[in-house]
């Protein structure tokens, strides 16, 4: 048995909508052979794992998956239920029903998909039942107890702190697109493209890094809200020993010692009375900070007061760390018992912190006549440290209704003189329902990237969701953080629709983000080249800020592969569902095909749109998949499916009597004569007359209006590799992208269209399609070209040398083409030399490229050999063509 891959989906993905863990696991030896048939198999499995007997499986009811193993089930479906018991195991966070086991379309090799609530912990957890069950398989010892372990370190690492956890929650609930690029840090993007605003901990997008810097300085900051007439203690800074005596002197006891940069309560000694205790207070502030504050000590309360946008937000008391003696146990075992509340944990993982024993601790017990081996008396509350930050241990009380109303106004009038847009303001006040004044408390601290915990999880009182008041300052009521999504997919014309949607949007004023076969572009700048119709591609897309609007081609292999790169879009296409990539990915057929790609209109928003070719009975039957409203398009004036549909009231996009038109129930408004748009070459190619009706649909449903449409499929001409019409010399050359059946016909019959001498095809078919499907490709050819020449694609996609093109003969010569006019010529810049050498005066070229770029320079290179040539051909040539006039 071998663990092939394994892969965190984040995205909507055909399994679920939800993040799955994707595991290709070969099976090996144990294809056919079932649990029951393992000697001792089920008992050591159940015994490392007694947990699986709750497990329902397909029976629906607990213990259905023992009964399946006991009746004899197979390995690749037991990995599933063990991947989902470990992490059952590891905490009840990571729970998760669902999964599924089908075959990978190889012999022994299964896809295994199981529901993950941490992709880190999923992953773990697949890695963790590979090893238990080939060590069970083996009949060696596994450890259980040590891979949990393993796995709840994991999601403790992996884990959001709470104030970013708190955030997190409150975006998904309003609607608004999360995405996390890093498990390592506690940084987020909210919302995509131009509205996406940045989380780090609770800084903002708009945080000021020199509110920030500012706030870091404590004596800076003391210093100008003294300057504003704000209460705060009096301080000086120091660098040396010496100074800090000094300081001490001068302004008397009790004092407070801490970093002047520090955070959160780091180096920080409170109610310093004596020299001694100044001394040791100084040495381990400077442990942090060169600089350090000897400052003033206030009596009262600690309070740490939330303002987020100018507003206060939440109120809290916090209660310092301290244990309370039971005259029994030490101080140090107090700390141990405290620190066994699951709510507490290193750092900021929890909504408590663990308590500990350290040189600031040994200082406060020191202060109190105590050590860490004390054994308090019962009920004596002994501190644990001076200072009350959550981060050293502190606890806190909620008291938002119970602040004066004038110290709201001078703290948030403190946070606007630093200019925070979310701060902490630490003050410390013997009442808080009394006025903030000079004698009666002081603003101690103003903070940037304050923590949320203490106000989401308070020990007493209300918990104030602070996460939910910074999303909404970021996102006003309305806003969702979504930018327009418009996703097309189908198995032709998908990059043509792309681009044209994409041109009409610019045309708008939009800044464009688009994905698509050749490359990512951000507005008219391509910032990757290759084949980018993938989740990763739009995720890069929706992640850049200057993107107003997406247009994102999204390709069967991505979806399988990783889902898709968004949550929703507001406009779904599906442009068609032709014979293509049968046999790959376990898609067997042509139901397959439709249902991968009807992912696509299953996951657009309800209040958006769906665009269905009903002319194609196969994408019209998706129509109950979709649950946002649909939108038929169709290149036929009569279409019974349009017809009906607009009869009920819905919307169409179609053509009549040579004009596109826009419908909504009984009214029709022309939009455009199809001869006055360059993609469809008058009329001659049907394809593009789809093309265009679907990328006008797609921005008629978006509000672009008529005029902007127009506009756009009139300037629209920059179609690189797709339908590119050339005129080199006394014949023609087309280059595009048919690389199935369907698109070598549409090809054919537009070409056709043009009366050449001869039409002649240099084809070539992706090597990763089925046998039948390739030799389909053939006989289209053979039965629409003059002349074929046969080449291979220099990424052979698994085949041998020469397999692919003998595939493409066969067809070829199935369709009747006489042998002497079957030319194979596999390397494709010798095979499209050859073919440009070979040409006549009138014929026709067409080019069926792989690598757009070696043909393009083969071309070129033709004509500056060319006797009287004028230079390489521009890569938008304008020709006429047996009286059509069209722009490649």
């Amino acid at each position: 048995m071998q663990l092939l891959a394994a892969r965190h989906i984040t995205g909507p993905n055909i399994y679920s909508y939800r993040p799955v863990i994707k595991v290709i696991l070969d099976i090996g030896v144990y294809d056919e052979i079932a649990s029951n048939a393992i000697v001792g198999f089920v008992n050591r499995l159940l015994l490392l794992l007694p947990g699986l007997s709750q497990h329902a499986c397909s029976r629906g009811y607990p213990g259905g998956f023992v009964e399946r193993l006991q009746e004899g089930t197979y390995m690749a479906h037991i990995f599933e239920h063990v991947a989902l018991e470990m992490q059952a195991m590891a905490g009840d966070e990571y729970v998760s029903g669902f999964g599924k086991t089908r075959g990978a379309g190889r012999r022994g090799v299964y896809n295994i998909v199981f529901g993950s609530r941490s992709g880190p912990v999923g992953l773990a957890a697949a890695e963790g039942a590979y090893q238990l069950l080939t060590a069970v398989l083996a009949g060696q010892a596994f450890n259980v107890s040590e891979w949990i372990a393993r796995l709840k370190k994991t999601g403790d690492d992996a884990k959001l702190g709470p104030s970013t956890q708190a955030i997190y929650e409150a975006a998904r609930r309003r609607g608004i697109p999360v995405f996390r690029p890093d498990y390592d840090t506690n940084f987020l993007l909210l919302g995509y493209g131009s509205k996406q605003e940045r989380i780090w901990a609770s800084t903002t997008s708009r945080t000021s890094s020199v509110a920030v810097d500012l706030a870091g300085d404590k004596f800076l900051t003391n210093k100008i809200l003294r300057q504003n007439a704000v209460p705060v203690p009096a301080g000086v800074v120091v660098g040396t020993k010496d100074e800090a005596i000094a300081a001490f002197a001068d302004i008397g006891p009790p004092v407070v010692v801490k970093p002047a940069g520090g955070n959160h309560g780091k180096g920080v000694t409170l109610n310093i009375l004596s020299q001694n205790e100044l001394e040791q207070a100084f040495a381990l502030a400077a442990e942090y900070d060169g600089r350090v504050l000897v400052e003033e000590y206030v009596t009262g309360r600690q309070y740490r007061l939330c303002v987020v946008n100018g507003r206060l937000a939440a109120g809290a008391e916090r209660i310092p760390a301290h244990v309370i003696g039971d005259g029994r146990h030490t101080i140090a075992e107090l700390v141990a018992i405290v620190n066994q509340d699951p709510a507490r944990g290193c750092g900021h993982s929890r909504p408590l912190t663990r308590l500990e024993i350290n040189d600031a601790a040994n200082l406060t017990l020191a202060k109190q006549r105590l050590t860490q081996h004390s054994v308090p008396n019962a009920g004596q509350t002994v501190y644990i440290r001076d200072n009350a930050n959550l981060s050293a241990g502190a606890t806190a009380q909620d008291v938002t209704d119970f602040i004066h109303a004038e110290t709201v106004q001078q703290v948030e009038r403190a946070v606007r003189l630093i200019d925070l847009d979310v701060a902490g303001v630490d003050l410390v006040i013997p009442d808080i329902s009394q006025p903030l004044a000079d004698g009666n408390g002081a603003i101690i601290e103003i903070n940037a990237a304050p923590g949320l915990r203490m106000h989401q999880y308070p020990s007493i009182g209300t918990a104030r969701d602070v996460g939910a008041a910074i999303v909404d300052y970021l996102f006003p009521a309305g806003s969702d953080g979504r930018i327009p999504i418009i996703a097309v997919t189908g198995t032709n014309g998908k990059t043509t629709v792309t681009r044209l949607i994409t041109h009409i949007f610019r045309q708008a004023g939009y800044k464009t983000g688009m994905t698509s076969s050749d490359g990512i572009y951000v507005d008219q700048e391509c910032v990757a080249h290759g084949d980018t119709s993938g989740p990763a591609s739009a995720a890069i897309v929706l992640a850049d800020p200057a993107v107003e609007a997406a247009i994102l081609e999204v390709a069967r292999g991505g979806i399988i592969r990783g889902g898709l790169g968004y949550d929703n879009a507001n406009v779904g296409i599906i442009t068609n569902i032709t014979e293509d990539h049968i046999g790959q990915d376990g898609i067997e057929d042509m139901e397959d095909l439709a249902y991968v790609k009807s992912l696509v209109i299953e996951t657009v928003l309800p209040d958006g749109c769906v665009l269905l070719n009903a002319d194609d009975s196969r994408v019209a039957a998706l129509r109950p998949r979709a649950k946002a409203k649909i939108v038929y398009f169709s290149i036929r004036p009569d279409n019974i499916i349009v017809r009906r549909h607009l009869g009920e009231g819905g919307k169409a996009c179609f053509v009549k009597n040579g004009m596109i038109y826009f419908a909504d129930g009984n009214r029709e408004q022309a939009i455009i004569k199809i001869v006055d748009v360059p993609l469809t070459l008058e009329g001659y190619a049907q394809h593009n007359i789809q093309n265009t009706v679907i990328a006008a649909a797609a921005c008629w449903s978006q509000g672009i209006g008529r005029e902007i449409i127009c506009k756009g499929l009139i300037s629209f001409c920059e179609n690189p590799g797709r339908l590119m019409l050339m005129d080199v010399n006394d014949f023609q050359v087309c280059v595009d992208y048919a690389h199935n059946p369907a698109g070598c016909q549409a090809l054919v019959s537009t070409l056709q269209r043009f009366n050449p001498g001869r039409l002649v095809g240099v084809i070539a078919a992706p090597g990763d399609r089925r046998d039948d499907v390739i030799v389909s490709l053939g006989r289209s050819a053979g039965r629409g070209f003059d002349i074929v020449y046969i080449k291979e694609d220099y990424d052979l996609r698994g085949r041998k040398p020469g397999e692919t093109a003998a595939l493409l003969m066969q067809g070829v010569r199935e369709a009747g083409l006489a042998p002497d006019h079957i030319i194979t010529v596999l390397n494709e810049r010798d095979a499209v030399a050859a073919a440009l050498k070979q040409a006549q005066a009138g014929d026709l070229i067409a080019v069926f490229f792989e690598q757009y770029e070696t043909v393009m320079g083969t071309i070129n290179e033709f004509m500056e050999q060319r006797p009287g040539n004028t230079g390489p051909i521009p890569p938008y040539q304008e020709l006429v063509v047996a009286g059509v006039r069209a722009e490649g």
